[in-house]
């Protein structure tokens, strides 16, 4: 086999076949893989499909730019087909390379079957058939690689139709790119056109209107001091003579409403049968929360008050249930929020005979008070200024003014930063107004903060007093407490 080898060398020199040189460049960085196969066929091992050909990229490139043509933008498109563009320029020359070396290729395997064929004239017996062998691989080689040659040809055609295609593809998006910023530049310029007219319109109003505000200030002045002149020239108006008339009115209406009410006095005395029992004492008094209610003598022989048993009552309407109102039993009483819309009876013994006297109607509300407590109510807390008039039943010496806090869930008596009382809402706790004492009954109320804890409270008006008494029971009514007065 040595032999064999060197003589097949000096053949080689003999037929001057040209060394591969390093000039030859090949399309892959690497040598096909050859093995033999059955019956000595020479049998290419193939590549993993993993691995995707230059073409298979640039078809699946194209596939995927078709499917997404019409949900791409012009822009996005032109730079896609590009890229492609670019991409089957590289494989056309890819191509070119191949061809190129598979023509090398054949050189060099016709320059080896004719080494091969010379040799096998020179060789015998086994070294001969392994000439013979080499000369099959050798024309095998040569089918597989004409083969591929074909196959070469026919990918050339098709990426020169794929290029051909995509060039075609490339200009139309640039057209199609040219013709959309046309389009947008003449969008733009029509949308500034539309701003400017907008603004100038804009500008030519604002200075209409401050001509036309300038006339018309100009024309209410002078309308204004024509109406001076008039009012000057005509005194008294007009509408002052119905103002007066309405005045007068006002003040006749409340004479009349004076009137009416002694009048229904007079026959609610009369309708009671008891005239000349009754005529002895009369309730005198507004009937209204806010104002307080004194029970005077008709006739100098009536006894004297100090010397009367007196209760007062109250009544849910007229001949109903009666309820007594414990402490009230003063010739003086104050109605409080509980009296509101009910009738307030009161009992006289005197020298063993029973007098009674009831109001002519349910007690009126205070005019206001109502939205006025409903504003307090939004209010976490409210301050009152208040005086100690008792505290426990004995008066109180000092009359320092004190501060009443009504809050939502306690109230707090306190002077400065000396709390004097602060009790939560509870069933212990009382609230109601004085049942009893002179002209400022109206403005005073009893608190019992707890258990052998009280207090008279003198407000600052009839107004307070009843807010304060009406805020503190909503609150506690809130807790689920119901706050009044003793053994109501």
């Amino acid at each position: 086999m040595t032999r064999i080898g060197r003589d097949f060398g000096d053949s080689m020199k003999r037929q001057a076949v040209p060394p591969v040189s390093a000039d030859v460049i090949f399309a892959s960085s690497r040598f096909p893989n050859y093995r033999i196969g059955a019956n000595n066929q020479i049998v290419e091992v193939k590549e993993d499909k993993k691995l995707l050909t230059m073409k298979e990229v640039v078809a699946r490139e194209t596939a995927q730019l078709l499917e997404q043509q019409n949900r791409l933008s012009v822009r996005d498109l032109a730079s896609k087909f590009e890229k492609g563009l670019a991409a089957a320029a590289k494989l056309s020359d890819e191509a070119r390379l191949r061809e190129a070396a598979s023509l090398e290729k054949h050189v060099l395997l016709k320059k080896l079957r004719d080494a091969l064929e010379a040799l096998r004239g020179r060789v015998a017996g086994k070294n001969k058939d392994d000439v013979e062998d080499a000369i099959a691989m050798v024309e095998a080689l040569a089918v597989q690689l004409t083969q591929r040659e074909g196959e070469l040809i026919q990918e050339k055609a098709e990426v020169k139709k794929l290029a051909d295609f995509l060039k075609q593809a490339s200009e139309d998006a640039k057209k199609l790119v040219d013709e959309e910023r046309a389009f947008a530049r003449a969008e733009i310029e029509n949308a500034r056109a539309a701003v400017q007219k907008v603004e100038e319109a804009l500008q030519e109003q604002e200075r209409m209107s401050r001509a036309s505000g300038k006339q018309d200030l100009e024309e209410l002045m002078k309308e204004v001091q024509e109406a001076r002149r008039i009012k000057m020239l005509h005194q008294p108006s007009k509408v002052m003579d119905m103002e007066h008339e309405l005045q007068a009115l006002r003040i006749q209406l409340a004479e009349k409403s004076k009137q009416s009410l002694q009048l229904q006095k007079e026959l609610a005395i009369s309708k009671r049968g008891e005239e000349n029992m009754n005529h002895s004492f009369e309730i005198d008094g507004t009937e209204a929360l806010g104002s307080y209610l004194r029970i005077q003598s008709c006739s100098d022989t009536t006894a004297e008050l100090s010397g009367c048993s007196i209760q007062w009552y109250r009544l849910t309407t007229e001949g109903g249930k009666k309820d007594l109102i414990s402490g009230a039993i003063k010739p003086v009483y104050a109605p409080e929020p509980f009296d509101v819309g009910r009738i307030l009876q009161a009992e006289i013994i005197s020298d063993g005979q029973k007098f009674t006297l009831t109001t002519t109607g349910p007690i009126d509300p205070a005019a206001g008070l109502g939205n006025y407590v409903e504003s307090l109510v939004r209010r976490h807390d409210t301050e009152f200024n208040v005086v100690i008039a008792q505290m426990n039943g004995v008066d109180h010496p000092s009359r320092s003014i004190h501060v009443l806090h009504v809050g939502k869930m306690r109230m707090k008596l306190c002077k400065g930063n000396t709390t004097v009382a602060k009790e939560y809402y509870s069933t212990s706790m009382q609230l109601c107004g004085v049942r009893g004492g002179g002209n400022a009954a109206a403005q005073a109320s009893f608190w019992q903060a707890k258990e052998g804890l009280s207090f008279v409270l003198a407000f600052e008006s009839e107004r307070e007093r009843n807010a304060a008494i009406m805020l503190a029971r909503r609150f506690a009514f809130d807790c689920n407490i119901m706050l009044a007065g003793p053994d109501d």
